[in-house]
Order: structure tokens, then sequence, then C-alpha cells
């Protein structure tokens, strides 16, 4: 298998191993590339400026797969880094503004493209909060449904806007546009709270226990994943399962009316759907709120990660 040379908004993109077969059923690289310099327009506007982790599988989704934070020595130098801090480290996170970068991280076998919750502006303060529903053996997606709509209820009698995307495999995600200028701790603890909620409510269904052989016939809500340096696979990110599903915005009226397979969306439906609906989270910054009212109710914890008593808010398990 060789290599060849594309241009891309006017860069040069060294192209290999196109024929490679990345998912069962004859999915190659070459589709891999194609689908996501044809869907970088819509995209790239929710990638823009976030630092990214590539998850990268060379030999396909039947390979070894691994997560690459540090912006490799061979990338071209047009590529935008940005670099941040972790533990007296410096990682130089690569930063996604255009349709060059996403072809070039497509080539690197990057199927899945996960991003911070925070732009460079303000990286120690990010401006959507997550919540992960990840289903447990012995749940259904229709348990998943129910736990979702009830964090939708919740979020929204804080004034929060939230918006729901399937998670690409068997769970959903909760977006939740904030305004920046809370740090990843204090977000962190907003969704514990609303996680609390959750399972106050319907234990039998909603789980916070962080051991998978505990969970069984249950929701887990992962609040961590607003945890400082953790990444979420964004919309219309591919997902390295059979069919090569994506990670797809939803209507709240889908799920009210149990309208989802989550199966249905990918690599070769996506654009139908985006023709049909636009863009379902393409308004996100437009509805950026203050925890404000979540964080009082939670326990007064402030901008600053300190609560009314002074005391540092430390909300790790």
């Amino acid at each position: 298998m060789g290599s060849t040379v594309v241009r891309v908004e006017g860069r040069e993109v060294r192209l290999s191993n196109l024929e490679k077969v990345f998912w069962p059923g004859g999915i190659t690289k070459g589709q891999l590339v194609e689908y996501y310099s044809d869907i970088a327009p819509v995209v790239i506007p929710h990638l823009r400026n976030r630092p990214l982790v590539m998850k990268r599988y060379p030999d396909g989704i039947g390979g070894e797969s691994f997560y690459q934070k540090e912006c490799p020595d061979y990338a071209p130098d047009w590529i935008e880094t940005y670099p941040v801090s972790h533990s007296e480290k410096n990682i130089n996170y690569i930063v996604c503004n255009d349709a060059a970068t996403l072809v070039w991280l497509a080539n690197q076998a990057c199927i899945e493209i996960h991003a911070w919750l925070s732009v460079l502006d303000n990286v120690e303060c990010p401006d959507i909060a997550v919540m992960d529903l990840d289903p447990s053996e012995g749940s259904t997606f229709d348990d998943v449904i129910d736990i979702a709509l009830l964090c939708r209820r919740a979020l929204e009698e804080y004034g929060l806007k939230p918006f729901a995307k399937t998670s690409g495999a068997s769970g959903l995600h909760i977006f939740v546009p904030i305004e920046s200028g809370y740090p990843f701790r204090t977000v962190t603890l907003a969704m514990q709270y609303i996680a609390g909620l959750i399972t106050g409510v319907y234990p039998a269904r909603a789980t916070v226990e962080r051991a998978v052989a505990k969970r069984a016939g249950k929701i887990y809500l992962d609040y961590l994943q607003n945890a400082r340096g953790r990444t979420m696979a964004f919309q219309y990110s591919l997902r390295p399962l059979p069919g090569a599903p994506v990670s797809t915005p939803l209507l709240w009226e889908e799920l009210e009316e149990r309208r989802i397979n989550p199966g249905s969306f990918n690599i070769n439906t996506i654009f139908k759907r985006i023709d049909k609906y636009g863009d379902l989270l393409g308004d996100l910054r437009g509805h950026r709120r203050s925890l404000a009212g979540l964080l009082e109710a939670a326990g007064g914890t402030n901008r600053a990660g300190v609560t009314n008593t002074g005391v540092y808010t430390d909300i790790h398990p």
C-alpha cells in the first residue's frame, strides 16, 4: 500500500494505506479520511481552540489502539499545538482549527476525536459540563433514555440548557454549555450533585458506583468526566465499533417518543440526518449559562472552587 499527497485548504497532507480495512464489512482507512474531510465544516466549530487527544487504531478496530496526547515530532510544522501543564510537565496538545489538521489526524488512524471541555482562552475552566450515561449489563437503551430525561429536567430546574447526543455506542452524552469561569473541580461538584439527585429518585436504575461489577442492571452517571484532563468523544466523532457508528446530536423529542436507535447513525447515514436537521448542537455556545444556582444547591461553592466557609472544595471520591 503506497501513499499519496492531497491539498486541503492550501495545505499538503500525505495519506497512506488508504485501502487498509479498518472496520468489519470492508470500511477502509480511506473512508475514514473521506468522512472527516466531508464532516469538517460541521465538526470543526465544535473542536475549535480545544486541546485534543488522539485515539489511534493503526490496524483498524480489531487491532491494538492507544491514546496519544503529545503531538508527535513528525507532525507538519503547520499543525497547531498548545502546551498544558500536568504535574510539572507540559504536554503539547494538537488543536484542530482547520480541515487540513482534521484530515491529517484521520491519516494517523485517529478514529475517535476526543476534546477537552475547555478552550484555549481559559483552558482551566470548562465551557461545557457533561454527564456520560453508560448502561451496564442488564439495562436497556430505554433505561438510558429514562435517566437522560431525568437529567434534563434536573438541569433545567437550575436554569441550564442541556443537549443530548448518542455516545456512538449504547449510551448517551448530555452536554451542558456553561459560562467559562468555574474550575474543573467546581464543575465536577455541580454534576456530582445532579447525579446524586438522579440516583436518589431512581436508585433501581441509576448509580454512581465506579466498580463495574456493582452496576448490574443500572445506568452509570459518570460525572467524573468533568475532571481536569478528561476528554470526551465529541459530536460527529466516529467510534471503533462494527458499522462505524457516529456520536450524533439528538432532539429531546426523539428521546421522549423513543424514536432512537443509536446503531442507525453511522458513517453512511449521518450526512442525510444533517441535511434533514442541520447541526442540532450548532448553537451550543449561544446557551452558556451560569452554574450559580446549581452550585448553591450543591453546597455554596463559588467560581474559585471555594465554599462559603473558605474551605477548598475537593470532589475527588
